[in-house]
């Protein structure tokens, strides 16, 4: 089993910045990625950004690409998520994932373990 805990949500004007991160406990040299992805009301959970575990090769959404950037500390086995630029349309419940087997970026199905998911909330 792998436990994430998420942190860093909260409410940010348009055009500011936010940093998430995601700690990972139990099994987690199982880990092969880790991922982000967010759910507006209303909408279904769409994927935002992924890091292999070892090499951390990155995968962007478009939607996200140029503003926000992934990265992983191995050590303190923790996913970030930096946001810039952020625009009311990033307002949703963002969700670390961890997948452990076949890893398809921008694919829901294939991660493992999530978060309990954390707000974020920006205004116009």
């Amino acid at each position: 089993q792998v436990q994430l805990v998420e942190s860093g949500g909260g409410l940010v004007q348009a055009g500011g910045s936010l940093r998430l991160s995601c700690a990972a406990s139990g099994r987690t040299f199982s880990i092969v990625a880790m991922g982000w992805f967010r759910q507006a009301p209303g909408k279904e959970r769409e994927f935002v950004a992924a890091i292999t575990w070892s090499g951390g090769t990155a995968y962007y959404a478009d939607s996200v690409k140029g503003r926000f950037t992934i990265s992983r500390d191995n050590a303190k086995n923790t996913v970030y998520l930096q946001m810039n630029s952020l625009k009311p349309e990033d307002t949703a419940v963002y969700y670390c994932a961890a997948d452990t087997g076949l890893f398809i970026p921008s694919s829901s199905a294939t991660y493992d373990y999530w978060g309990q998911g954390t707000q974020v909330t920006v205004s116009s």
